[in-house]
This record gives structure tokens, C-alpha cells and sequence, in this order.
């Protein structure tokens, strides 16, 4: 099975994930997708066979762009996805992060997501000038098909990654997932 294909399909058949594509897009923004739960939630729904979507707490936008690392520039981005739609944007430029999480300076969206606690999470979706869908996954698609839920090893943060299971209780809306650190 072709994965990556196979998540293209499923966020082209729901309409407000490719809403949010559309208005994401129109931002412009260096090395931009919407990333995890967007994306990993989605999948997950499919492989359990849910007939409606698990709600979003957030659609993470992110970006990279070195020449402006501001947080209030981030506060603009949200203000101006806020004034032309109601889901719950979440923006963040990767190229501060690694000041949050005590990392060398990351050199590109993709390294960015290369050092999420989870690796199913780091997988991400964006149009390109064609409109076209693409994915963003440093570890790769394939894990998010195989019911697990691994720690990455570039963080190896335990008592993080087991605090973001309960918290976001993975384990009781997709209980065929298994933990795997």
C-alpha cells in the first residue's frame, strides 16, 4: 500500500482539512504545513474505522523563517487565520523553537519535527503552488499505519511522552494503539 498516497486521499475527502490547507496557503509562508494531530488524528480515525472525526484541540500551522523569529509575528499570522476562519490555529516558527526545547538551532521545518516527542506526530500536510497536496514526515508515513506510538529517540523525554498519552488520551479513543518507547 502506498501510505503517503493513501493519506492524500483521506485529507482530500474532508472538507475542513482542506479548508484549512486553502486558508494556510494563502499565508505564504517559508516551509509552512499544518502538522500533527491534524494529520495523525486523521489517520488514526481511519485504521479504527470512527464514523465521525476526533475534534482538533488545535491545528498546529507551522513555518519556518529565520529572518523573523517573533513570537508576536506568530500572534499576527493566528490573528489574520482567525479573521477568515473559526478552527482553533496554532502557529509556531520553527526556527525559535529549538530555544524552547534547548536544541542546537534548527536548520529547516522538517529537521524542526525531527525532534517532536512522539514520532507519529511528526508528520505534516501542505499544498504547494499547484495546489497540489504534499506531506511533510521526517521519520516517514509508515509508522503512523502500524498502531503505534513511539518515542522518538532525538527526545528521549519518557515522563513527557507517557504525560502526552494520559493527557490526550490516545489510548482510550484509539484503543487498538500500542506504546511503543
Amino acid at each position: 500500500m502506498n501510505y503517503e498516497a493513501q493519506i492524500k486521499e483521506w485529507l482530500a475527502s474532508d472538507p475542513m482539512r482542506m479548508e484549512a490547507l486553502a486558508i494556510a496557503s494563502e499565508q505564504k509562508l517559508p516551509e509552512w504545513c499544518i502538522a500533527a494531530g491534524f494529520v495523525r488524528n486523521l489517520v488514526w480515525d481511519n485504521l479504527h474505522g470512527l464514523s465521525s472525526a476526533t475534534d482538533l484541540n488545535d491545528v498546529d500551522l507551522i513555518y519556518y523563517d529565520p529572518r523573523d523569529c517573533s513570537e508576536s509575528r506568530d500572534r499576527e499570522i493566528e490573528n489574520d487565520l482567525k479573521s477568515v476562519s473559526t478552527l482553533p490555529w496554532s502557529v509556531k516558527n520553527q526556527a525559535r523553537m529549538h530555544e524552547r526545547n534547548s536544541d542546537t538551532p534548527y536548520i529547516s521545518t522538517k529537521d524542526a519535527m525531527s525532534f517532536w516527542v512522539e514520532m507519529e506526530t511528526a508528520v505534516g500536510a501542505a499544498l504547494d503552488e499547484g495546489g497540489e497536496i504534499t506531506i511533510v514526515a521526517p521519520f516517514d508515513v509508515e509508522r503512523l499505519f502500524d498502531f503505534t506510538i513511539t518515542l522518538n529517540s532525538k527526545r528521549p523525554k519518557r515522563t513527557d511522552f507517557e504525560a502526552r498519552i494520559k493527557s490526550k488520551r490516545w489510548l482510550e479513543i484509539w484503543p487498538k494503539l500500542v506504546v511503543n518507547a
